[in-house]
């Protein structure tokens, strides 16, 4: 459900204002009409340091886990600013020098090539008048009869190549039958320095960086409370300002349960307020508040987008469906057990993330629930690995009784969706406004029944039954479908709404998804079965690859099918599930304006 607003209409002095803001962010229950975005360069430069902030943490993190085993050195900063400058511009140099570092080896490998020789050397020959022209050919190309024409030397043969130098007067005309090469600016030993002292560079860097984790506390606080007073920035900047700007008017709203804390607040300071029951028209923020079990899949539906004020949570509505669907989709007890206890280590383990671990949990369970109608557990079956009665055997579904299970199971989804709505309709408008739906969930069930009795040959409903619920429904979405106007006006509304039909059916085939994941991860865990067992023939070691095999197979399995067994039911839910409800949605979050406790 969604918790009731009460609006808050607050006038004070625009002096005292920003000072009144940060006792309201103390307070923490109210959400403060604001807008978020950056006005001046006030709010641009809060936005920057937030930002640099925010990547320094998070490339501080990714640091301390690639390089954990660097000693750090000993730094000290006289503040936080300066700690962050440090850093910003040490990780900024690393990918630089390793640039460097990466053009120095090639240049290396390039000089490695032409041997040991002296820069000095070189330019001696140079002043001497005399051109030194060098060459690189393959050795199978390198020809000796140039030897007799030229005064040539070798420097160096190395991975199949010949370098050499050809030294001509620098008034003689010259040529040769080979392009001159690139000869290395710097010999192989000068080159080795620049890298080793490159590599002593990035050392220093990571080392200093490393030290700078101590600063990393000191950067998450920074941030906090950059983004607290940004935000208590705009709450100022988005109230109005009334009398030459001596008068500042803010908006706000609080659950209505905190009406007596907040009202003794702002009675306790120098405002003066007005308060009011929100109502949909002023967009108040939408907090929701559900039982222990709906509250676990919030998270899901907020992936979507949170309803409006005025509408339906449908979270505790989908959440039952969610996860038995997700057990359909699973489709195996076994992994159903794994998830349970993977779940009951996060619970017991990480704290910070019990909520999650309590919503696996559930899962798990419907992954045991639903895959236990056909009897699949690891990849086989129950009842060929056990011997039971065939009073029990006969109880477990073949895939055919899977396959219209997944189709009934989406057909009561739809059903329970248009009653929701209906009864949402006639507890908000009135009784008309819900009986269109009753009508079409009158004539999904009548149709079902149609059905089914055609393909099993008996008659599921009599004759007057047939009557009742076809008529009956007939009439509610011929009449009700418009709820204003003449008869003749509803009437071709209804006519022309009719044409939904086609979108039930496209709906209805949609569940078959249930079936098909779930058959699909048992066939994958019947592979990995047999695969194994085929290991068992291995001479000395063959049971233990079988083991090997079991496990890395079941559990590549149930990671593959668990991401399909999370999306699927999460596409059901929002576009079936969803639309027949007649969610839109569109709702903003609640957000106080509050201060992040130490």
């Amino acid at each position: 459900m969604i918790k009731k607003m009460t609006k808050y209409s607050i006038i004070t002095f625009q002096p005292e204002l920003m000072q009144f803001l940060d006792k309201l962010q103390e307070l923490g229950m109210m959400d403060v009409t604001r807008s978020n975005r950056a006005f001046d360069d006030i709010s641009k430069s809060s936005f920057d340091a937030a930002r640099r902030y925010k990547e320094a943490i998070k490339n501080l993190n990714l640091f301390i886990e690639k390089h954990k085993d660097i000693k750090a050195k000993e730094v000290n900063f006289e503040d936080t600013e300066s700690a962050l400058k440090t850093f910003e511009q040490l990780f900024s140099e690393i990918p630089s020098l390793n640039l460097q570092k990466y053009n120095l080896n090639k240049e290396t490998e390039e000089a490695l090539l032409w041997g040991d020789f002296s820069s000095n050397d070189i330019e001696k020959i140079r002043k001497m008048g005399l051109i030194p022209h060098f060459y690189q050919v393959s050795e199978k190309k390198y020809k000796t009869s140039w030897e007799e024409k030229y005064p040539i030397m070798k420097l160096n043969t190395a991975k199949g190549k010949c370098c050499f130098v050809i030294v001509t007067p620098s008034k003689e005309e010259y040529s040769f039958a080979l392009q001159e090469s690139k000869f290395p600016e710097k010999n192989v030993n000068e080159y080795v320095a620049e890298v080793q002292s490159i590599n002593n560079k990035i050392d220093e860097n990571i080392r200093i960086i490393m030290g700078l984790t101590k600063y990393l506390p000191d950067f998450k606080k920074q941030y906090s409370i950059t983004m607290e007073e940004l935000d208590k920035y705009f709450a100022f900047e988005s109230s109005s300002k009334k009398v030459d700007n001596t008068i500042g008017i803010i908006e706000g709203f609080a659950p209505a349960e905190s009406d007596f804390l907040v009202k003794e607040f702002l009675d306790k300071n120098d405002v003066i307020y007005l308060t009011e029951a929100a109502k949909a028209e002023d967009n108040p923020p939408v907090k929701l508040k559900n039982n222990s079990f709906a509250k676990l899949f919030e998270p899901i539906g907020n992936l979507y987008m949170l309803p409006k004020y005025d509408e339906l949570d449908l979270t505790p509505y989908f959440a039952p469906f969610y996860m038995l669907f997700f057990g359909l989709c699973l489709g195996d007890m076994g992994y159903g057990l794994i998830l349970i206890l993977i779940s009951l280590f996060v619970i017991w383990k990480l704290p910070k993330m019990r909520g999650y671990g309590k919503l696996i949990l559930m899962l798990g369970i419907g992954t045991v629930i639903m895959p236990a109608l056909n009897g699949t557990f690891f990849g086989t079956k129950i009842y060929d690995i056990m011997l039971l009665p065939d009073s029990i055997n006969n109880l477990f579904f073949s895939d055919i009784k899977m396959f219209w299970f997944a189709i009934i199971f989406g057909i009561f989804q739809i059903i329970f969706a248009r009653l929701v709505s209906a009864i949402h309709a006639i507890i908000k408008k009135g009784w008309q406004y819900g009986m269109r739906d009753i009508g079409w969930s009158i004539i999904l069930i009548w149709i079902s029944f149609a059905y089914a009795g055609s393909q099993t040959g008996e008659k599921m409903l009599s004759p007057i039954m047939n009557y009742i619920l076809g008529g009956g429904g007939l009439f509610l979405v011929l009449f009700f479908s418009k709820t204003n106007g003449n008869i003749f006006k509803r009437f071709i509304k209804g006519v022309i709404s009719l044409y939904d039909i086609t979108g039930f059916f496209g709906d209805i085939l949609s569940y078959i998804r249930l079936f098909g994941l779930g058959t699909s991860g048992g066939i994958l865990g019947m592979v990995v079965n047999s695969v194994a067992m085929q290991l068992t023939g291995v001479p000395y070691i063959g049971w233990g690859l079988c083991i090997i095999m079991l496990i890395i197979g079941h559990t590549f399995v149930l990671l593959l099918c668990s991401l399909g067994a999370f999306v699927h039911p999460m596409r059901l839910t929002f576009v079936e599930f969803y639309k027949n409800v007649g969610f839109s949605g569109g709702g903003k979050e609640y957000k106080p304006l509050k201060k992040e406790k130490e």
